[in-house]
């Protein structure tokens, strides 16, 4: 992986690309791309590389040139199919200077133009002036595993980068918070559409291409997932087959490296599966690296071990102290760019840093669980509503506002898992799946925000980007429509973890289980492949029989566990004490004290709120680091 950066002035601006602003903006991605850096500068025009070399490392240099340097590239990302165009561009006239991925996209862009991307297998970020056309061409992959943000301002410019502190290095933006993206960014651990929490700073949304002509943008689509119709009848033998073909060739696929690979081994089943397949495919015992806490409900230790000896890896693992863990959050906000949403990127990041002391590519687990219904929340959420059709159907409207009403005078943990349920909500996915699920649902932004925020927040509803997707999505199936939803937000933001926190420490992380061959085949299959009963990822775990221990394809989902919440209650009160409490804090007037001092003590006495505090310790930290400038 790489970090790409840009700018375009329109003729209007009348600016041409001082090279010093374009190594700046550049160099603030360092980190993303140690070995090596380049600039291109035509004029108006500004491109800027920092290269993390894994394919063809000694020819690999970007920018990259065509024949008649013509048009220029910088790229970050892996195709893997890239030899299979090879002979057939050589064919057509095309010279290759050398072996990697970058030069092969150069010359498919030449070839086909904006329909380049079509015959791109893998992950991909990139941007092509092409001086013929005056355009400059900008792509990202179909699942959004290489991240594109950018600027167009009022005069036409834009400025565009693989990370936000890019953009505000050069001044692109003055950094303010886009307040229409809070209510988003509060309930679903990050915004879900094209903004973020910066006004003004765009993302370039996956499966999508952008044209920029003399100030003017041209924005399209060029890939989504399609889960109708579905594949033609076949038995589940069959389904599993192929299906473990697809995976098996995603994996080998991504062993495509001219330096040292490993992976991340949670022993859960999505990266256990990833190591069955792998030690079959490289000689040498596969390098495997995982993270853990000293709490023992807090590392999964014991099941990455009997992984790792199943397989014979080579095996590495990194306890995480509570004082390492906060020492640290200041930083990874600075790498996030906006306040980290998931609990599980800090344990990611140093899980990261010690991969980097033996590889520079890593595969990872991320992505079965939007693809193959992973999660606990889908199969609640499907009997939640079905339910709630039948009690809607047979109880009059008059009756349901009394249970509701009733449910609302219940105490403790009885109201709250009550408020779960079709008892007090609507029956509809917004209400069961969605806010059901938030992490600030719909009813504490109420209380949560002070006055003057709502005046600035247009839509109040965290939920509209989600309602889009659901309307948008081809599925008839209501889990189908769930998982394409969460695929267009939940899964982004997991992807856009992993992308800044392994990149911060300098590495590659390579993704099978989004191979968007196999993602096409999941989506079309039947909801029993996915979810059958309560059994989660049924595919999965049929495909791996005989494979991986049972131990393994039995164990419940454990997720990435993160003992936050006690040490908030304890030693690291403190933390909240500063950070959500504290006069700074409070005196930015975005939330409302009094109900914020409730939710911190509602915590204390035994409640948990682990993962709003977490949001609101985060938020002040990004506004610290971002707004008052502070290290």
């Amino acid at each position: 992986m790489c970090g790409i950066n840009g700018i375009a002035y329109s003729k209007n601006s009348g600016r041409l690309v001082d090279e010093g602003r374009l190594v700046a903006m550049r160099d603030v991605l360092h980190h993303r791309g140690p070995d090596d850096g380049g600039v291109f500068v035509d004029g108006n025009i500004g491109l800027g590389h920092r290269r993390l070399s894994i394919v063809d490392p000694r020819h690999g240099i970007q920018p990259m040139f065509s024949g008649d340097r013509a048009c220029a590239i910088v790229y970050n990302g892996e195709v893997y199919n890239h030899a299979d165009y090879r002979e057939d561009l050589e064919a057509k006239g095309y010279k290759f200077q050398n072996r990697s991925d970058t030069e092969t996209i150069l010359h498919l862009y030449e070839e086909y133009g904006r329909d380049c991307v079509d015959h791109l297998r893998g992950m991909f970020a990139f941007a092509i002036w092409d001086k013929r056309k005056s355009e400059l061409f900008i792509a990202r992959d179909r699942l959004g595993v290489k991240p594109l943000y950018y600027v167009h301002d009022e005069q036409g410019n834009l400025f565009f980068a693989s990370e936000i502190k890019a953009l505000l290095e050069v001044g692109a933006v003055k950094p303010q918070i886009n307040f229409n993206a809070l209510p988003d960014q509060l309930a679903n651990h990050g915004t879900s559409g094209d903004e973020t929490l910066y006004l003004g700073v765009k993302r370039l949304m996956p499966g999508h291409t952008m044209v920029w002509k003399d100030g003017k943008l041209d924005v399209r689509e060029f890939w989504d997932v399609s889960f109708e119709p579905k594949h033609d009848p076949r038995s589940d033998a069959e389904y599993i087959e192929e299906w473990r073909d697809l995976f098996r060739k995603s994996v080998e696929m991504r062993l495509m490296a001219d330096v040292p690979l490993g992976m991340f081994l949670s022993g859960g089943i999505d990266s256990s599966a990833i190591a069955a397949m792998m030690s079959t495919m490289v000689k040498e015992p596969i390098k495997t690296f995982s993270v853990g806490f000293r709490e023992r409900e807090a590392n999964e230790f014991e099941y990455s071990r009997l992984v790792s000896k199943t397989f014979g890896t080579d095996h590495h693992e990194i306890t995480i102290t509570p004082k390492q863990f906060f020492d640290e959050l200041p930083n990874l906000v600075w790498h996030e760019d906006e306040p980290i949403g998931f609990i599980a990127s800090v344990p990611l990041y140093f899980v990261s840093k010690l991969a980097q002391e033996h590889v520079k590519v890593v595969l990872t687990g991320e992505g079965a669980d939007e693809t193959l219904a992973g999660y606990g929340r889908y199969a609640k959420a499907l009997k939640l509503l079905s339910y709630g059709e039948k009690y809607e159907s047979v109880t009059p409207s008059f009756l349901r506002d009394a249970v509701r009403g009733g449910v609302a005078t219940l105490p403790g943990i009885l109201n709250r898992k009550l408020n779960r349920t079709f008892l007090s909500r609507e029956s509809d996915i917004e209400n069961l799946f969605f806010d059901n699920f938030g992490v600030f649902p719909k009813r504490m932004q109420r209380d949560l925000f002070s006055r003057a925020t709502k005046e600035k927040i247009a839509d109040l509803d965290p939920y509209t980007r989600q309602n889009a997707w659901l309307e948008k999505c081809d599925a008839d199936d209501v889990l189908d429509k769930l998982l394409y939803a969460d695929t267009k937000t939940y899964l982004h933001e997991l992807l856009m973890k992993q992308d800044q926190m392994s990149m911060a420490a300098s590495i590659e992380s390579r993704v099978p289980f989004l191979d968007h061959k196999l993602v096409e085949f999941s989506a079309r299959m039947p909801r029993e492949m996915k979810l059958r009963g309560n059994t989660t990822k049924w595919i999965l775990r049929e495909a791996m029989k005989g494979i991986l221990p049972n131990e393994i394809l039995d164990r419940a989902k454990m997720g990435f566990p993160v003992p936050v919440g006690n040490w908030f209650r304890g030693e690291f009160k403190h933390i909240v004490d500063e950070y959500v409490l504290g006069k700074r804090a409070t005196d930015r007037g975005i939330f409302d004290a009094d109900n914020v001092r409730k939710l911190v003590a509602a915590h204390n006495a035994g409640e948990n709120h682990d993962e709003r505090i977490w949001s609101l310790v985060n938020f002040e930290i990004w506004q610290r680091r971002f707004f008052d400038g502070e290290a």
